[in-house]
């Protein structure tokens, strides 16, 4: 029965592009409220009072919602040796809770020693990141229950019930098949392909040029959520027992960069044809349309058509190239993503030889904290808490912020004071950058705002009606944990709702205790937001470099691979361009992660089109690196019959892109001049090329694409230096009309 209801719940989560975020949400959901009815039988069978049955309900919620989320996808015998501390680390709150609960000034004290030592236990590993919080939240319960030794064991048993019911939970009927899972997240890349192509559908149709913006910014967002997917296939390949018997991960990895640059080709060439205003757009839109309802034979039959179509215009229609590509990138993406879901093949290199290029952490891709971690804080020249390490930092930070919210939230409430230090700790928890620690607790507040009024709304309907409030709180758990990714200020919104459930449930609501709550966790956020300013701060902008730098690196070894590939051509075992290609895509992602907060209109103006256009432009590189590292494997072109051009280019760019990350972000670098210069002469010049074969040789255009975006990032011009544009331009099809100036025939080749 359990077997079956897992893969129910399989079959519902695998049609939904965001997998991860519905089955975690489902998990949550489903562990949380079955603990509060194993809770309340609990309290039944040992004959507690009605206040004691809350507690253990309360405490079970608790250890379900964190344990759920820290079991998460590991092995059932790595879920056993987590699980198994889940009461020690309450345990380790609790005791010095009870130890100290009848001496207030004493209690504070100590409440400030846990939250650094809940921060500070980070640096073990992910898993103490839960042990933390829990054994907070176990000084939490003591404290706020006024608990006595004697009440301990009580307590104690409540938490580990939960722990045990959580971790049978996980092995059963929430038990994560790692094989079964890396097959819907295929789907998943598989579906948000389709959503890519529905997407050119619309901008290649569009005859309305008001929409036209908004349509190209609308491809790029389906470009970096496939982008998104590829990433978590590339993680979860690394799971043991995910990749069948006979399988290669390292084939998955091939077919699925072979899908994601064949749909990039796709929305760039969509993108280019727009720009040509030819009518060969027609056509390409069908192709897209058809694509986007899994009509693959009818998008090839079209595909067919629009590519003669294209070679009897030739050059004399200004679409004639992009529309080449569209049509030839249509033909392969059904075969390609056929081979995606049978990636491999007996005899094929063995997982455990397979370094995925991004891991999993708690089954999702890392946050913005795994790229802040090296990045120094400001204030490193007359603060000594500034040259700590990142967790360091964090748990001086949280202990401040805590000491200051349980003052100022006392002196609005001896009661509810807590409010204001939960507020506080959160916004340390998840965020690296004080623009992000800002913005949870901004979000905080309008979640708990908004919240306030839909919880007075439903209280007053659930009165009295205890399946309507148990309704309102499993809908509530579900709804937050499914939208905070989208955004904090979803999650808090639910749980202001089910605060008000529970507080109707014990007679103690009232709109001005909601209210109360509003205004300590104002407070809270307040002085979160103003420790993360002064103590020891860790600027976006600093992150943003830093995770720039390690994108151009990525780049930077990308280029010298293929000159050291070029040169030596077959001699020597090749570069795992696969790998290098999955690293630069990581990197892009860890950039748009990181800026995302500088794009937030709520911060006063620190989004500008110029951002977003630098934005793109690195975009852009990941894009022609992996189109570059996609030629690097395939058969020898006329790239290769001239490899001195095309290697001497490869080694140029890779100097340029060195200076490059040697400049602030947003500037040019006039250094890089030389090494684009020459990188011009080496492709322009040097690299002999009948007439189309430039257009024709993946490397040769990889590598011209990659030089103008350079171009572009160095604010210089083929022709010598110029200003960056200062609107967003797509930057995409101007390159293709650059790099149809460099094709023989067109440009003079020197």
């Amino acid at each position: 029965m359990l077997s079956r209801s897992t893969e129910i719940r399989d079959r519902v989560v695998s049609s939904d592009p965001g997998l991860s975020r519905l089955r975690s949400a489902l998990g949550a959901t489903v562990s949380m409220a079955t603990a509060l009815g194993v809770e309340y039988l609990l309290a039944h069978l040992t004959g507690a009072d009605a206040k004691g049955a809350l507690v253990g309900m309360l405490l079970g919620a608790v250890v379900a919602m964190m344990g759920s989320m820290a079991l998460g996808d590991a092995g059932a015998w790595a879920k056993v040796k987590t699980a198994v501390f889940f009461p020690v680390a309450f345990a380790a709150g609790m005791a010095p809770g009870a130890a100290v609960g009848a001496h207030p000034d004493l209690m504070l004290v100590v409440f400030v020693v846990v939250m650094f030592l809940a921060v500070f236990v980070r640096r073990f590993g992910p898993v103490f990141f839960f042990y933390g919080f829990m054994a907070w939240m176990g000084y939490f319960f003591a404290s706020f229950l006024h608990a006595t030794m004697a009440a301990l064991p009580a307590l104690l048993l409540a938490v580990t019930v939960a722990s045990a019911w959580v971790l049978l939970l996980s092995l059963t009927l929430l038990r994560t098949n790692p094989k079964r899972t890396l097959g819907q997240v295929v789907r998943s890349f598989d579906a948000r392909g389709r959503s890519l192509a529905r997407a050119c559908a619309d901008l290649l149709g569009n005859r309305d040029p008001r929409q036209e913006t908004r349509l190209r910014r609308r491809v790029q967002a389906k470009q970096a959520r496939i982008a998104e997917a590829a990433l978590m296939i590339e993680a979860w390949s690394a799971q043991p027992g995910a990749v069948p018997a006979g399988f290669s991960a390292a084939a998955l990895r091939r077919a699925m960069v072979d899908a994601h640059h064949l749909l990039d080709q796709l929305a760039t060439a969509a993108c280019a044809l727009v720009d040509s205003g030819s009518g060969l757009a027609v056509p390409a839109a069908e192709v897209a349309d058809r694509l986007a309802r899994h009509d693959d034979r009818g998008a090839a039959e079209v595909a067919y058509r629009l590519a003669a179509l294209a070679e009897r215009a030739g050059g004399t229609a200004g679409g004639w190239w992009p529309a080449r590509h569209f049509a030839a990138a249509a033909l392969e993406i059904a075969p390609v993503l056929e081979r995606a879901r049978k990636p491999g093949a007996v005899g094929a290199e063995p997982v455990d030889d397979f370094e995925p290029a991004v891991g999993l952490v708690f089954g999702a891709l890392p946050g913005s904290a795994a790229a802040a971690g090296e990045v120094p804080a400001r204030q490193a020249r007359w603060n000594p808490l500034s040259r700590l390490d990142f967790v360091s930092r964090q748990a001086v930070q949280g202990a401040i912020a805590g000491t200051l919210a349980i003052l100022a939230g006392k002196q609005l409430s001896d009661a509810r004071y807590y409010w204001a230090v939960l507020a506080a700790f959160i916004m340390f928890t998840g965020t690296a950058t004080r623009t992000e620690t800002f913005l949870k607790g901004f979000n905080r507040v309008l979640g708990t705002l908004v919240g306030l009024a839909a919880s007075i709304g439903l209280a007053e309907l659930t009165a009295g009606n205890t399946a309507a409030v148990l309704g309102v709180i499993c809908g509530s758990m579900f709804l937050g944990f499914y939208l905070i990714r989208l955004s904090y200020a979803y999650m808090i919104f639910f749980i202001t709702i089910m605060v008000g459930q529970l507080y109707s449930v014990l007679h103690e609501f009232s709109p001005g205790l909601l209210l109360l709550r509003l205004e300590e966790t104002a407070i809270g956020a307040a002085v979160g937001l103003v420790v993360a300013m002064l103590v020891t701060p860790l600027s976006t902008r600093d992150t943003v470099r830093t995770v720039r730098n390690n994108l151009l690196d990525s780049l930077r070894e990308l280029l010298t691979a293929a000159a050291a590939r070029l040169e030596r051509q077959h001699s020597d075992p090749p570069p795992d361009f696969d790998a290098l290609a999955r690293t630069l895509d990581h990197r892009l992602y860890q950039l748009a992660l990181v800026a995302r907060p500088l794009t937030r209109p709520v911060l006063g103006g620190t989004t500008s089109p110029r951002l977003r256009h630098r934005l793109s432009l690195y975009a852009a590189l990941t894009t022609h690196g992996r189109a570059l590292a996609v030629a690097m494997r395939m058969p020898p072109g006329s790239c290769a019959r001239h490899p001195d051009g095309p290697a001497a280019a490869c080694a140029a760019l890779a100097e340029a892109v060195e200076e490059l990350s040697l400049a602030p972000p947003g500037t040019g670098r006039t250094a890089a001049e030389g090494p684009l210069a020459r990188a011009d002469l080496a492709l322009f010049a040097y690299t002999p090329a009948a007439p189309g074969d430039r257009a024709n040789d993946p490397a040769l255009r990889a590598l011209s694409h990659l030089y103008h975006v350079l171009c572009d990032l160095a604010a210089t011009g083929p022709a010598g230096p110029r200003r960056l544009p200062a609107l967003p331009a797509p930057t995409v099809p101007r390159l293709y009309r650059q790099v149809r100036a460099g094709i023989p025939g067109e440009r003079s080749a020197g």
